[in-house]
C-alpha cells in the first residue's frame, strides 16, 4: 500500500513538472495508471485531491490555472520547485563529511553518502578532513537493533506503534502501545521516548529489550508531543545520566573502564578488587549488570537489591 501510494505520487509529481501546459483531471487520470484503475470518478478524484495536497505538504508548489474554456489545469513550473545555489565553505563541508561517517553502520549510510555525492557534484569543495587525518579514532553510531528503522519511520511520521519489551527485570516480554517521539543514543544505545498509552505516562524503551517486529497502528497520537530539549532530558534521566545519589561498588581489577571513567573516588582493596564510588541515577542497576560477575554492590541497599533482582531475572530467561 506504501509502495503503491508513494509511486503515484511521484508519478504525479513528474506529470506536473514535465508539462509546459496545465494539465486537466482529465489528462492526469489518462496519464498515470493508478488513477485508470480507479472505479469510479468520485473515487478518483478522492484519490487526486489526496495525493495532490500531500504533494504540496512535502513541498512541491502547484499552481491550479483556468483556461480560456473554463477548463481548470495543473502544472509545478521548475523554477518554482528549483532550490537556490548551496554554497559552504570548507569548514561546512568538512562538518556534513564528519556526520556522514557517523551513520556508515545503519541504514542512513546509503542516504548520507548519495547526498554527499550529489554536494560535491552541485560543486562543494572536497575539503581536507581535519577529524580523519590527525585522529585514530573515527566516529560512529552504531545501529544493530531490528526496531531502529521501524521506529525512526513511526518517529517522523507520528504513528502510534506496538511491540513487545522484556524489561530488565522480567523474565518474559509485554506488549506495549507507545507514541513514540523520538530517538536517542547514550552510551552506545539507543532509546525510544514517547508516551506508553497503557500507562498513561511518559516512558523510555531500550531498543535492544524490543522483542520480535514493531507494529504500527493507525490514528492520531492522544498525548502532546514535547520540545525535543525535554525529550533529551528524559531520555539521559532515564539512562542514568542523571545522579542524585552516590554509590559504592567494588568492581574486578582490570575491568569496567566505563564505570572507572565515572568514578569519583577509586581505592585498590586487594585480591584483584577496587572499590569505586559512581554517581547513582536512574538505570545504574541495568547498567551494572551488564558487567555480570566483575560487579557487586555495596551500598545503597536497595540499588543492590534491583541489580540482584536483574541477574535473577537474566537467569531465568
Amino acid at each position: 500500500m506504501a509502495i503503491a501510494k508513494a509511486e503515484r505520487l511521484m508519478n504525479l509529481a513528474l506529470c506536473l513538472l514535465g508539462t509546459r501546459r496545465p494539465l486537466s483531471k482529465r489528462e492526469l487520470r489518462g496519464s498515470i495508471e493508478a488513477y485508470l484503475e480507479a472505479g469510479s470518478d468520485d473515487s478518483f478524484n478522492r484519490m487526486f485531491e489526496r495525493d495532490k495536497d500531500d504533494l504540496r505538504e512535502l513541498g512541491l508548489i502547484i499552481e491550479t490555472v483556468e483556461n480560456l474554456d473554463g477548463e481548470t489545469g495543473y502544472l509545478a513550473r521548475r523554477d518554482s520547485n528549483r532550490l537556490p545555489p548551496i554554497t559552504l565553505d570548507a569548514e561546512e563541508a568538512a562538518a556534513l563529511g564528519l556526520a556522514a561517517k557517523v551513520w556508515q553502520q545503519a541504514r542512513l549510510a546509503g542516504a548520507a553518502s548519495g547526498a554527499l555525492q550529489k554536494l560535491r557534484a552541485a560543486g562543494m569543495p572536497e575539503a581536507e578532513d581535519a577529524y580523519e587525518v590527525h585522529s585514530a579514532l573515527e566516529p560512529r553510531i552504531p545501529v544493530h537493533e531490528a526496531a531502529f528503522e521501524p521506529l525512526m519511520l513511526a518517529c517522523r511520521d507520528r504513528r502510534p506503534v506496538t511491540f513487545d519489551y522484556r524489561k530488565a527485570n522480567s523474565a518474559r516480554p509485554a506488549q506495549r502501545q507507545v507514541e513514540p517521539w523520538t530517538l536517542e543514543c547514550w552510551r552506545g544505545h539507543w532509546y525510544l521516548a514517547g508516551w506508553d498509552r497503557d500507562r498513561g505516562a511518559e516512558r523510555v524503551f531500550r531498543l535492544s529489550r524490543i522483542a520480535g517486529k514493531v507494529r504500527s497502528r493507525s490514528g492520531a497520537f492522544t498525548a502532546e508531543v514535547p520540545d525535543v530539549v525535554t525529550v533529551r532530558e528524559t531520555v539521559e534521566s532515564w539512562a542514568g545520566e542523571t545522579a542524585t545519589r552516590t554509590a559504592r561498588i567494588r568492581l574486578r581489577t582490570g575491568s569496567g573502564y566505563p564505570l572507572r571513567s565515572r568514578a569519583t573516588a577509586v581505592r585498590e582493596l586487594g585480591d584483584g578488587w577496587d572499590e569505586l564510588e559512581i554517581p547513582y541515577g536512574h538505570g545504574l542497576d541495568a547498567w551494572l549488570v551488564e558487567f555480570g560477575p566483575d560487579v557487586v554492590v555495596e551500598e545503597p541497599a536497595d540499588l543492590r537489591a534491583d541489580v540482584v533482582d536483574r541477574l535473577r531475572a537474566v537467569a531465568k530467561d
